[in-house]
């Protein structure tokens, strides 16, 4: 059995820098060697010709992260402060507009405020142009909003209430304790959200794509780069563009993650006077956040039972019959890639973490340090390594399904190890240890004790995967053949030819998927727990 353990051990850092690792260092090596001309001129003109998409692509992220930072703690502390019915509202509304297809925002930013919008051009009778540096930020703020604001109430949910309670029993007020104690607790959590949304807004291409017209970001420009013009070597070099900030803004936040210790959380909740200016004032700006996702969500299923006639909106089926024809087959692919990817992305993740913290293997804890680099990759750097490594021998991957199902499975590993890792280490090394003194060799040891234990972190691994795979398109953009689409892949090619009704049929199937398949799921496990 030992040699059965090293084996693991071994295989599982040769896959995380096989395909981790390697597509990483193919697109520097693609954009730092030329035939026979100089790389670093060339590299220096592609810097240069790209300078004001590289301003576009920093001056959208600063404004998007902090109209989201900004945003996120005031639903975060809003929600704190409410009742426990409130709470669970906001919660429910947060975490179903997270499952979000790619260009969700801008197909209902389209439905709504359009040429043909809803609001302007149905009710207000307006002719409006929504394209353009504004679009991109409103929609990616509202897109990042969900995961940001559960960001913030999770970490308020964890803070000790009994500091809190002190507060109100000396008689402060909403207003001060909002001020004085929440806020300054919420600073390296805010900070976290702020570095995390501005990676995720200079990498985002698809955004841009639809709802740029004719401002141009640096992410939609390493697309074109390949798509359009096939010059994978200024992809490569516009990637590392995105890449360097991205690096910076990791390390910063690695910095204050490190600050961020949560204080115990108390059995008792704290309670708090909710008739302040302060109160009030979360209170009216969530709400309309949040009706504000809510809008978005409504939108699209509008959009997908409805179309335009003799310039009138009237509802119709016609919209999912017109869409066969397009989702013939991909919906069955997507949900077994989606599944596949799940559940070996979550196995991988444990047997990481278990032979990280339980066996403190030095070779699982270099390959755990690769394993962070899909954290701060764009989803186009990573997609294009993949074109780059395994167009040749000896993995010749490119045009097969498995370059797609490995592509999103190890872009999800970083969620899956540090998810794993915070599980694993609350297994008792003497438990592991009395049972290894009993005769349980590893895959009892694994199977008995490491698997029970873990279960709730293997079902967060798991949802999140699927939902991550279900929805994702920057990183397999270049990796999928025609023959071979997935639903978010089709959803943008039929939104970029103008079907918006199609492609809001679509966006509706993948989130009742990611919806049926996660609830599914959590519910299949509560069950097994209960036997």
């Amino acid at each position: 059995m030992k040699t059965l353990d090293k084996f693991i051990k071994y295989i599982i850092f040769l896959l995380i820098f096989v395909f981790i690792g390697l597509p990483f260092l193919y697109v520097f090596k693609e954009a730092f060697t030329t035939d026979g001309g100089n790389s670093l001129d060339f590299i220096l003109n592609v810097f240069k010709e790209n300078r004001k998409l590289f301003v576009n692509s920093i001056t959208v992220g600063f404004i998007v992260s902090v109209l989201t930072t900004v945003f996120s703690a005031i639903i975060g502390l809003y929600c704190f402060l409410s009742g426990k019915i409130h709470q669970k509202i906001i919660s429910a509304i947060l975490l179903v507009t997270m499952i979000s297809p790619p260009f969700v925002t801008s197909l209902s930013y389209i439905n709504l405020f359009g040429r043909r919008g809803f609001i302007t051009y149905n009710l207000l009778k307006l002719n409006t142009n929504p394209y353009g540096m504004t679009g991109i930020i409103l929609m990616e703020t509202l897109g990042f909003l969900s995961l940001s604001s559960l960001m913030v109430i999770s970490y308020l949910n964890n803070l000790d209430s009994d500091s809190i309670n002190s507060a109100v029993d000396l008689g402060a007020n909403t207003n001060h304790i909002v001020i004085d104690i929440l806020i300054p607790q919420l600073k390296n959590t805010l900070i976290s959200v702020f570095f995390l949304t501005f990676i995720r807004s200079i990498a985002d291409f698809g955004t841009p794509a639809i709802i740029g017209g004719k401002f141009n970001v640096l992410a939609s420009e390493g697309y074109m780069s390949v798509i359009s013009k096939g010059d994978i070597k200024t992809a490569a070099v516009i990637n590392i563009m995105i890449l360097i900030p991205s690096v910076i803004m990791f390390i910063i936040y690695s910095k204050s993650m490190r600050k961020n210790n949560v204080n115990s959380n108390s059995s008792q909740s704290a309670i708090i006077d909710k008739k302040s200016d302060v109160f009030y004032f979360l209170c009216v700006i969530s709400v309309f956040l949040l009706s504000w996702l809510v809008i978005q969500y409504a939108s699209i299923i509008l959009s997908a039972f409805t179309k335009m006639k003799n310039n009138e909106l009237i509802f119709t089926l016609e919209n999912f019959r017109n869409s066969k024809s397009y989702i013939t087959n991909t919906i069955t692919r997507s949900i077994v890639y989606s599944l596949i990817s799940a559940f070996f992305g979550s196995m991988i993740g444990l047997l990481m973490a278990y032979y990280s913290i339980i066996k403190k293997s030095k070779v699982i804890k270099v390959a755990d340090y690769i394993s962070n680099l899909p954290y701060i990759l764009p989803g186009t750097f990573f997609g294009l390594g993949y074109l780059l490594a395994f167009n040749h021998k000896p993995l010749m991957l490119v045009g097969t399904s498995a370059i797609v199902v490995l592509n999103v499975l190890f872009k999800q590993m970083p969620f899956s190890t540090k998810v794993m890792n915070s599980h694993v280490l609350s297994i008792s090394e003497d438990e592991i240890n009395s049972a290894q003194d009993l005769g349980a060799n590893f895959i009892y040891v694994f199977k008995d004790i490491v698997l029970p234990l873990t279960k709730k972190g293997f079902t967060v691994t798991f949802i999140n995967a699927f939902t991550a795979t279900m929805t994702t398109i920057g990183s397999i953009i270049f990796l999928v053949y025609p023959g071979q689409k997935v639903l978010t892949l089709v959803m943008f090619d039929v939104i970029n030819s103008g079907n918006y009704n199609i492609g809001s049929v679509i966006a509706l199937i993948i989130i009742l998927i990611c919806l049926v398949v996660n609830g599914g799921y959590y519910l299949a496990t509560k069950i097994g727990d209960k036997k």
